[in-house]
């Protein structure tokens, strides 16, 4: 590859004349000057030449080599063929030949309106000097670095600015003072000395590639060629490496020239992140860190300022826009919104004052994005601050500052109230030990070597150092310096990044001393395989090196080639009125930033940030609705009462889920306590103190009847159906106390079951008590036969058979829908924990079966309405059938019209459960214990038979068969229903048999007495009738003894009578 580029260099070279090389210190007289054409030497657009050419001797080629002494040739080197003169009074370049050569050429060009790299040389005339003028400072040694400094500031009219003395003469300063320390120690670098070979790129990344060429020239002329040896009694010195340069820009150029000739190179200022990629600049490395992490410590202190719309300004440079790209991508992750981005102008030339003032009033466009990044250089910042003080806008902006133009003199001087304020990420950097004695000891005398430092001089102290060349910049300088000046502390500022130039020389230098241990095997002095070294060599071991530098902190390179990233964040703040001082008030390190608030003021007596946001954040309860276009404007609307903000969207609003309500700062949904009966509340109490006085009621009855076991009353009402009909009462009052527990769901499991069991185990009962008794008495009236299933036994086993139905139903109901409890919201302030089956009014699936048999139990009740009233219990439990009917209608509307209110919804099914029991109770058992306990003397057989039977009345003359027929049912009766003892019954069916042989008059003797005792019964029954015909004579009852006109002597009976024989 150079080998074959080489020839186009040359032809380059040769077209666009170099630069002589000077000794250190020389000066150059503002009249004609003449420098030699090498095809070896940079294209410069200005150039210093040495007094006169000298011939070639004969037969010797033309030499590449400048005439005047150079660091990197032999002083007796052969003078060139051929020299450029160039004179004050016009532009033309001339090439004069010094002695005829062959095939020579008069080259003739007018001077270009701009400097280009593939220009001739470009002369600024200053009143008969040239301008700039090619100086390099020069440190002999056998091993010899480039160093690339902006020595000038960048310029657009014409080449280079005036001098910068922090980022160019001290950072030139401090690569001499390093490369002095390194040699100091002779046993650092045994037997070999380090040189230094030191250009100015005046900040401008054409101009610095210009220069660079310089630094291949030994490479070039070494090739092992013959074709391209043009002495080989001359041998150029190799550059081993290259300190430089500071602008990112010109690395990059300059880095894409180095890495075809394998020449390593570390900057000390260039912090381009495209300058990591090591695919592209394989011989590039860096001290300072990579602005990767620069960008992210500025994205976070915009963090931590709480800013979420600012501005960016960067500059038109590799170094800006890649910076730009990567702060864009880190500022979106954050939710932080660019409000307005402009450009810089830097590569394309110098801006003037105009296009500041331009940028500054689109920053004002934006008057709530008080926050802005600058990320640029300090000429173009200090441009952007001078602009901001003449559209008065100093208190507008707050500024978060790069490196580039942090703690820069040229920035704050003379614009501190718009500085002011201003947060600035610099890499962090500690001084070099020794270098501010040093620099503060340097004056023009004792400093030759640096060829701008009498530019400095001039520059600092505002006066014409005599027989210095002149300057665009030193004309109107009011005295003449008189040598006597002296730099100090107090009027000299230092460069606080002046390490990373140290480390850069430092890192070259533990390189070469390590390659020189392992290549020359600790041989004093070089040996032949570093004559010259070699660059792929170089890089090996300078990506390696760990050392403490001069400053005391350790270095080593990180993966990329990069330094260490570690930042300080330093602070422009008005410490008092009218002084103004660049602070340390955090630091970045290893991602972390540590930022000291406490130190941070803004402007004097104002320690707050700023506030830099587009809108004001909504306030609790808000959403935001963003203005079209904008990604960090929007209007805020309120959130209804039952919604909030949602939590990952903050443009939507969020409805609360059933059962929760947002809190008072509708932020988030809370949820609405649960609701249900509890068992210490008023209502809980009455229903459980009702039902518990059921109970006890209940259990009375029952140990009354239990003590009256065999007496004729309770006998009557069917003891065992009894029992179990107080049983389903006790189950209802019982009821209550589970309808009050908290519901789950086996609470909600025993209330669906429950409630539906005890019911039906009350109206199975009574239902199997009228069906018998309806049975016996239709029986009794069609035929003397006992009906079947009468029996106690027979009556259990039909109440269970009805109940064990409906533990039939409350099965497979569990089964096809299980209980639980859930929460209710019938509205959306409700939360009522209760039992899923009372939401969907699934409770009627329990009830369904019960009310069947409240029907049918009302039905019979109805149908046995006139039976005797001895027997005739049915009424009672007719009017419990129709007042549990009245109940439960009036508790259904009370029921479904409470759903938001659980404590009286609970509470009135309990009571409605326990009136139905205790209705049954009053009904049905008050009658029976009003006689057991009032009325003992009628708790006898006697007064279960009917005194009156309404059913044998009839027509005065009636034939004794009908009467005796209904006598002998009633009779029947009482002795299935238990009142008669089992012979009397019989007796009764006898006289109904008696009564058909008498009216055959075919009856025997004992016939005939058993009619006239079944008519007797008769008259005893009816007692209050009149006129009954028996044997087809017609007798008159009365109060009296009963006449029988066909039988005057037979006995007559009175009512008592009757009723004692009825009761044999």
């Amino acid at each position: 590859m150079v080998r074959m580029l080489t020839p186009l260099i040359l032809l380059l070279l040769a077209v666009h004349p170099g630069t002589p090389q000077h000794s250190p210190g020389t000066t150059h007289p503002p009249t004609t000057e003449t420098v030699s054409l090498s095809s070896a030497s940079s294209p410069s657009p200005s150039t210093t030449t040495a007094p006169s050419p000298s011939s070639t001797p004969a037969g010797s080629t033309p030499s590449v080599l400048s005439s005047s002494p150079s660091p990197l040739r032999p002083a007796d080197a052969t003078p060139t063929a051929s020299v450029l003169t160039l004179t004050p009074t016009t532009p033309t370049l001339r090439l004069l030949s010094s002695s005829p050569a062959p095939n020579s050429t008069l080259l003739r060009s007018e001077r270009p309106k701009s400097p280009t790299v593939a220009s001739a040389v470009v002369v600024d005339e200053v009143e008969g000097a040239v301008w700039p003028v090619k100086r390099e400072a020069v440190v002999e040694g056998d091993l010899v670095l480039g160093g690339l400094m902006m020595v000038h500031e960048r310029e657009d009219s014409i080449t280079c600015g005036p001098i910068m003395p922090q980022g160019g003469v001290q950072a030139l300063e401090a690569m001499l003072y390093t490369v002095d320390r390194v040699n100091e120690d002779r046993d650092f670098l045994p037997g070999f000395t380090l040189g230094a070979y030191v250009l100015d790129d005046c900040d401008k990344d054409t101009y610095g590639l210009e220069m660079a060429v310089d630094f291949i020239k030994g490479s070039i002329s070494n090739i092992d060629d013959a074709e391209f040896h043009c002495n080989k009694t001359q041998v150029r010195k190799v550059i081993s490496g290259v300190v430089g340069a500071a602008s990112s820009v010109t690395s990059i150029q300059v880095a894409n020239l180095l890495r075809l000739f394998k020449i390593p190179q570390v900057s000390f200022f260039s912090t381009s992140p495209e300058l990591s990629n090591k695919q592209r600049f394989e011989y590039f490395t860096r001290t300072i860190p990579s602005d990767h992490y620069q960008v992210k410590a500025m994205v976070d202190i915009v963090g931590r300022m709480g800013w979420k719309y600012i501005s960016i300004l960067y500059e038109e440079s590799n170094y800006g826009i890649k910076a730009f790209e990567e702060l864009e991508d880190l500022l979106a992750t954050k939710n932080i919104c660019i409000a307005i981005k402009e450009k810089l102008v830097k590569d394309s030339g110098v801006a003037g004052e105009h296009a500041y003032d331009s940028i500054v009033a689109k920053l004002l466009t934006k008057p709530r994005a008080r926050g802005a990044i600058i990320f640029g250089s300090d000429q173009e910042v200090a441009g952007v601050m001078r602009a901001v003080r003449r559209a008065n806008a100093t208190e507008n902006f707050s500024w978060i500052g790069s490196d580039g133009w942090s703690a820069r003199n040229l920035v704050s001087d003379g614009n501190e109230v718009e500085v002011e304020g201003t947060l600035s990420v610099q890499p962090q950097a500690n001084p070099v030990r020794g270098f501010e004695e040093y620099f503060l000891s340097l004056t023009v005398e004792n400093n030759k070597r640096n060829p701008w430092f009498a530019e400095f001089w001039e520059a600092h102290f505002q006066c014409h150092y005599p027989n210095s060349s002149r300057t665009p910049y030193n004309q109107n300088f009011p005295g003449t310096c008189t040598g006597q000046e002296t730099l100090t502390k107090e009027n000299m500022a230092f460069e606080g990044q002046l390490q990373f130039v140290s480390d850069a020389v430092m890192a070259f230098a533990h390189a070469l001393r390590d390659m020189h241990r392992d290549v020359c095997h600790g041989r004093h002095g070089l040996c032949d395989a570093m004559k010259p070294t070699k660059g792929t060599e170089l890089l090996r071991y300078l990506r390696k090196v760990e050392f403490e530098g001069l400053s005391g902190d350790n270095f080593r390179f990180d993966p990329q080639g990069d330094g260490p990233a570690r930042y300080n964040i330093i602070h422009f703040k008005q410490v008092s009125q009218g002084v103004f001082r660049w602070v340390r008030v955090g630091e970045y390190w290893e991602g972390e930033l540590r930022l000291n608030m406490s130190e941070i003021q803004f402007k004097l007596g104002h320690p707050q940030p700023p506030e830099s946001v587009c809108s004001l954040e909504c306030e609790l309860g808000q959403a935001k609705k963003y203005l079209e276009g904008e990604s960090c404007c929007w209007h805020c609307f309120n959130c209804t009462q039952y919604q909030i903000r949602h939590p990952t969207d903050e443009t939507q609003c969020l409805l609360c889920p059933q059962g929760t309500v947002p809190d008072q700062r509708h932020t988030k949904c809370e949820p609405i306590p649960e609701e249900y009966l509890r068992a210490d509340s008023g209502w809980a109490i009455g229903a459980m103190a009702f039902s518990a006085t059921g109970i006890v009621v209940t259990a009375l009855v029952a140990g009354v009847f239990l003590r009256h076991h065999d007496t004729p009353v309770v006998r009557a009402s069917g003891r065992e159906l009894s029992y179990i009909l107080l049983l389903g009462i006790f189950l209802c009052y019982a009821m209550t106390f589970i309808l009050v527990l908290k519901p789950s769901d086996v609470v909600c499991g025993l209330q669906r079951f429950g409630a539906g069991f005890s019911f039906t185990v009350v109206y199975a009962a009574l239902l199997t008590k009228t069906n018998r008794i309806s049975r016996i008495f239709n029986a009794g009236k069609r035929t003397a036969k006992r009906p079947s299933f009468i029996s106690p036994r027979s009556q259990l086993i039909i109440c269970t058979g009805l109940t064990g139905f409906q533990v039939l139903i409350n099965a497979v109901w569990m089964v096809v829908s299980p209980p639980s409890a859930v929460h209710h919201y019938p509205t959306r302030d409700d939360n009522l924990l209760v039992c899923s089956s009372s939401v969907n009014a699934s409770y009627m699936i329990s009830f369904s079966y019960p009310i069947v048999l409240i029907v049918i139990c009302t039905l019979y009740a109805v149908l046995t309405r006139k039976i005797p009233e001895a027997f005739n219990e049915s009424k009672y439990i007719g009017f419990t059938m129709y007042t549990t009917c009245v109940i439960w209608l009036a508790f259904v509307p009370i029921y479904f019209s409470t759903a938001n209110n659980i404590a009286i919804r609970i509470t009135s099914m309990s009571v409605t459960i326990s009136m139905s029991a205790t209705v049954t109770v009053a009904c049905l058992f008050t009658p029976k214990l009003y006689i057991i306990l009032v009325r003992p003397e009628r708790n006898v057989r006697q007064s279960m038979m009917p005194v009156r039977y309404s059913a044998v009345r009839g027509p005065r003359h009636q034939s004794i068969s009908g009467p005796t027929g209904v006598t002998s049912s009633v009779v029947g009766a009482g002795n299935l229903l238990g009142v008669l003892p089992p012979n009397h019954g019989m007796e009764s069916g006898s006289h109904s048999d008696a009564g058909h042989s008498t009216n055959a008059n075919n009856h025997s003797s004992t016939s005939k007495q058993l009619t006239t005792r079944g008519t007797q019964t008769l008259n005893c029954v009816n007692n209050a009738e009149k006129h009954v015909t028996i044997n087809n004579t017609t007798h008159t009852m009365g109060n009296g003894p009963v006449s029988n006109n066909s039988q005057p002597n037979s006995p007559t009976k009175s009512a008592d009578q009757c009723k004692s024989d009825l009761t044999l």
